[in-house]
């Protein structure tokens, strides 16, 4: 009597398991995305209910974050690809700091110590106008 996959071995249980694990393993990844989606679109309306504020602001501080990652090309070659987002660091003239996301051109146009006016609207940047003194 031969061993047959079906009999309830090593590869019976295979048969049990692999296909609940793929299943958790969708479930689980859509679950992220729509988690991640509802924090945005909370945000989104959260910002849009924030009254546009305009502050006397200080740059105190600037930095990048780059993420590499790896991207099947044409004829299966890989490219390295990467995107870098652009942080800035302000101060209020409470002493409270805030950070906000900006554009690569606001990024290289502001430098540390720059003070002037921020405009922002909940965690949303809107601008920065430097003093002219």
């Amino acid at each position: 009597m031969g061993f047959s996959s079906f009999d309830g071995g090593i590869s019976g249980i295979m048969f049990n398991i692999v296909p609940i694990m793929v299943v958790a393993g969708f479930v689980i990844v859509f679950g992220l995305i729509i988690v991640k989606s509802a924090q945005g679109a909370k945000q989104w309306r959260k910002n849009n209910q924030s009254p546009v504020l305009t502050v006397d602001a200080a740059v105190v501080t600037k930095r990048m974050d780059v993420r590499n990652f790896d991207q099947s090309g044409a004829n299966d070659h890989l490219q390295r690809m990467s995107s870098t987002a652009y942080y800035v660091t302000f101060e209020v003239a409470s002493g409270d700091r805030m950070e906000f996301r900006v554009r690569d051109a606001e990024y290289g146009m502001l430098v540390e110590q720059d003070a002037g006016k921020l405009t922002f609207q909940g965690t949303r940047y809107l601008g920065f106008e430097r003093d002219k003194t």
